[in-house]
């Protein structure tokens, strides 16, 4: 299978908006300019989400560009809990609002850009917002981070699977984590010696 799709280069972005209820905002890597007369960008994101139902309530959003400095953390908070469910700032404090009256991310950034929505496409999955940009201003001048950095750098590993030692009792298949069985071990279930534990390393 090609990897043609994985390789087009995408930045990454903390999306925001709000409703009468409150401020939100998403992860996504769907932001990019179309036109520079006027400065205009587009903006598609996942009708599932409830910063898609912001955005065509209030028609403002805001763009928080994430840089290399940006934790896992941030991707975490705003990209692994629905705003539906919880309220993405009440634990979060490294915000801003804007001009516009719509919260803005403070750290892990580099840049803003403030939107206007002037029309929007529905893609079927997703709504794909043009947008007039209102105002913009830097914050950082750390680089901003690509999909591709995000999935080298900021993204944890797997973790390594760790062998485990471990005897297993032949009679009651009691298990006993350790590396040597002591010689007068006896089993805690049935009372077998060592004798009738095997190793099993998992």
């Amino acid at each position: 299978m090609s990897n043609a799709m994985k390789n087009l280069s995408y930045g990454l972005f903390v999306v925001t908006s709000k409703d009468d209820n409150k401020q939100n905002g998403c992860i996504t890597n769907t932001a990019m300019q179309v036109t520079t007369t006027p400065n205009q960008i587009t903006l598609a994101v996942n009708n599932q989400n409830y910063t898609c139902d912001q955005i065509k309530k209030s028609g403002v959003f805001n763009v928080s560009i994430i840089s290399e400095s940006a934790k896992f953390d941030l991707f975490k908070h705003f990209g692994f809990q629905s705003g539906r469910d919880v309220d993405k700032f009440e634990t979060f404090s490294a915000f801003k609002t804007a001009n516009n009256g719509v919260y803005y991310i403070t750290e892990g950034v580099n840049s803003v850009i403030c939107c206007k929505v002037v029309n929007s496409i529905n893609l079927g999955t997703h709504t794909l917002f043009i947008a007039e940009v209102t105002d913009e201003f830097d914050i950082s001048s750390t680089p901003s981070a690509t999909y591709s950095y995000y999935f080298k750098n900021i993204k944890p590993k797997p973790q390594a699977k760790v062998n485990k030692t471990v005897w297993r009792c032949n009679i009651c298949g009691y298990e006993e984590e350790v590396e040597e069985l002591p010689d007068d071990f006896t089993c805690p279930l049935c009372n077998h010696p060592k004798s009738d534990f095997t190793k099993v390393t998992a």
